[in-house]
């Protein structure tokens, strides 16, 4: 199935938010500029990014690249005295008439496939969206699959809005201290250098909800803000008639207890629901992504119960069949669970409302409804609710109907509905622009427009080798100047001497097989795996031949202490003298941080324990980019690895006992590294080019890139799931 890319299609205008997207009738330089840094569309298009930076490059590395807050730092004249330097004035106009063209243009993939939610759009909720690093509203995976689903909807022109909470100090900033310990610093985000403004009802005044729990009301604003055609409306509960304490509700994400997160979750649901009436919004379909949003469907159903006079259990079902969810997670911390206090606490006056009786309520988030010892479960009300549930891979999907058997106990386990759409990456957001470029000049033209076509992506092989190769390489410097400047940075604050600093200015060798881990340090994630055995890893390290090199990032929960010492172990490693220098820990991982090292390292590792990788999209974002990747078969991995591919760790089972799969899996990966990808990198022709790697990389682009994109992702999203609960269909979720 062909598709088209939102870097290069105009699209469709979705019906419930053109009066806020047209119009734009800018005349200064100044205004333009002003109008593309307010519609996110700019965090994937190259050249738009590269005018924001040829303004003031290192302005734009300072602000974390958000062009508002450096359009702000010039007038509208020094702005057109530094255009006329730059010769930046027909550049800017160019970008500008695309974006126009790009807001209502109606030739797009869904204009042609999923008419039927023109009239209605797809309500898509998550507790958090990874669009750009300059929008810190995320903490890792969840948030960047939200990013890129929204992204591609707006690619495809998927009629769709997206609502969320906006967090105005965001995940927490990452610094570690001379021992390596992670310590968290929350910053207050400056709302006026963001791209959002006041909602706004029909009769043009600001929206805010209000949501009714046994200890009072909580109130909330709305923001909303334009990732292409797509609006994302945040809701903000620092207003007034809030208590103090419920001010700071939305400041900051998964950083609170229990009360703290059913409150976050109540206003999401709930008031996520109420805020798309104000905004005079009714959906077709509503996608919960992940349980955090699973009191949504509740609101929805006492609506129908009010303006129709329909009984709970109908309205119940009517509800469902409209509604559909996704779970992301076999780990059982990743599913929220709430004592049945908290729930009449914050769910009483909607239970009232809905004429039904605790023990119903707290029966819809039970496996055993009658159990009164199981607390309420956000994932289980999310697939009660729903009559469309998948998860995010297919061994995900395989787990998730194990784990989730019991809730469907007269069926066998095969027949459980629930399936799966593997996640897919937003390859404009990820693709290097020099990968871009060298594509640009052996795919077919407008080859973007047909990035899930199989055969598009074949022309990988016919690039030269050394070519492909010699890109690989300018990425690869640009990861390494990229790790210098930040470990640098981070010796100088912890007041480190010079000649630390200065020798972290020449850290790592380009010439040296580099490998990259960049995710979540839970401890199933299993970050130290190659640290287990330290002469091995030494002796790999120090090979006078063939020797390798680390490049670690990432954030353990400020709640998880084991988590923080995976990370005190990895960041001590660059004092331990027998490894060299040749590991390295990045501070404060985010989209920007892994932007860098998908795209620059020469192998993406990915060990966790299987299995509780449900997907693991950071390596289908290092696969556009040349990267090979080494991982456990499991997520994403365990549909995708050929054998000529990349790099499999282990056989794809696990045994009972942890520490024993951990021992055979650290086995696997050692053998693995020295036994098949040391010989291959290293394998040279008299040119230094190692043609069995790079065929690698070739088989790798070719056989995968066009089947783990989000764009293949929506599709599969919108013909599978929006489209038959859209028109209200009865099915058992044959996604699979």
């Amino acid at each position: 199935m062909g598709q088209f890319d939102s870097t290069l299609a105009a699209e469709a205008p979705m019906n419930h938010a053109t009066a806020a997207n047209v119009g734009m009738t800018e005349n200064t330089i100044y205004d333009k500029c002003m109008a593309l840094a307010r519609n996110l569309w700019w965090a994937w298009h190259p050249e738009v990014i590269n005018l924001f930076r040829d303004l003031d490059p290192i302005r734009w590395r300072q602000l974390d690249h958000n062009p508002i807050a450096l359009l702000k730092e010039f007038t509208p004249e020094r702005l057109e005295a530094r255009a006329a330097e730059m010769v930046l004035f027909s550049r800017i106009n160019y970008a500008y008439r695309r974006l126009k063209e790009y807001m209502t243009t109606n030739q797009t993939w869904a204009a042609t496939n999923a008419g039927v939610l023109g009239g209605r759009p797809v309500a898509y909720f998550s507790a958090e969206f990874g669009i750009h690093e300059s929008m810190p509203i995320y903490s890792g995976g969840l948030g960047v699959l939200s990013g890129d689903h929204i992204k591609s909807a707006s690619g495809l022109g998927v009629p769709l809005v997206a609502i969320g909470l906006f967090y105005d100090q965001g995940y927490f900033r990452q610094q570690l201290d001379d021992e390596g310990y992670q310590a968290e610093e929350y910053v207050d985000t400056k709302v006026e250098n963001l791209p959002m403004e006041p909602a706004l009802a029909p009769d043009g005044a600001p929206i805010t909800v209000c949501v009714d729990t046994r200890n009072g009301k909580l109130h909330a604003k709305v923001w909303q803000l334009k990732v292409g055609r797509v609006m994302l409306y945040l809701l903000d509960c620092d207003v007034e008639g809030n208590s103090p304490e419920d001010r700071e509700l939305t400041s900051r994400l998964y950083g609170g207890d229990e009360r703290i997160r059913i409150r976050q979750e109540l206003m999401l649901g709930v008031g996520g629901v109420k805020a798309l009436r104000a905004l005079g919004i009714y959906p077709s379909v509503y996608h919960l992504n992940e349980g955090h949003s699973g009191f949504a469907p509740l609101e929805v159903i006492r609506e129908r119960m009010h303006d129709d006079g329909v009984s709970f259990d109908d309205a119940l079902r009517e509800v469902a069949q409209h509604t559909v969810f996704t779970t992301h997670t076999p780990v059982p911390a990743g599913h929220d669970r709430f004592d049945g206090g908290l729930i009449e606490e914050h769910l009483g006056p909607l239970r009232d409302q809905l004429g039904i009786s605790y023990q119903q309520l707290m029966g819809l988030g039970r496996v055993e409804p009658q159990n009164e010892g199981e607390p309420f479960c956000m994932t289980v009300i999310g697939l009660k609710l729903s009559r469309r549930a998948n998860a995010v891979s297919s061994l995900h999907g395989y787990v998730t109907r194990r784990m989730w058997a019991h809730l469907w106990p007269w069926r066998v386990e095969e027949e459980i509905p629930i399936g799966h759409i593997t996640n897919g990456v937003h390859i404009p957001s990820w693709l290097a622009q020099q990968m871009t470029a060298l594509y640009d000049r052996h795919f077919p033209a407008k080859w973007m427009y047909r990035m899930g076509e199989a055969d598009v992506w074949q022309h990988i092989h016919d690039i030269d080798p050394g070519e492909l190769w010699e890109t690989h390489h300018t990425l690869k410097n640009l990861l390494l100047a990229f790790v210098r400047r930040r470990v640098s940075r981070q010796c100088r604050r912890r007041g480190e001497s010079d000649d630390i600093v200065e020798s972290s200015r020449n850290l790592l060798d380009p010439n040296i097989l580099t490998i990259g881990f960049g995710r979540r340090f839970a401890t199933y994630k299993r970050a130290t795996l190659i640290m287990s055995d330290q002469d091995r890893l030494s002796d790999l390290l120090n090979d006078k031949e063939r020797p390798i090199q680390l490049v670690f990032a990432g954030k353990a929960h400020p709640k998880d202490e084991p988590g923080k010492q995976f990370i005190k172990q990895v960041a001590n490693a660059r004092k331990n003298p027998k490894f060299n220098n040749r590991i390295v820990y990045i501070e404060d991982y985010d989209i920007n941080v892994c932007r860098h090292l998908i795209q620059g390292v020469d192998v993406w590792l990915n060990n966790p324990r299987m299995p509780l990788e449900a997907s693991g999209t950071s390596g289908q974002k290092a696969v556009l980019n040349g990267a090979l990747n080494l991982s456990i078969l499991d997520g994403w991995w365990a549909e995708a690895w050929s054998g000529n591919n990349g790099f499999a760790i282990g056989n794809g089972t696990s045994h009972v006992s942890d520490e024993i799969t951990d021992r055979r899996d650290a086995e696997s990966l050692y053998k693995t590294i020295e036994e098949q990808i040391i010989p291959i990198y290293y394998d040279r022709d008299v040119d230094g080019l190692p043609h069995q790697w790079i065929k690698y990389m070739m088989n790798s682009i070719s056989q995968l890139a066009w089947r783990f994109s989000s764009h293949r992702m929506v599709m599969d999203y919108t013909m599978k799931s929006y489209i038959p609960a859209a028109g209200g269909l009865s099915c058992d979720m044959n996604l699979r």
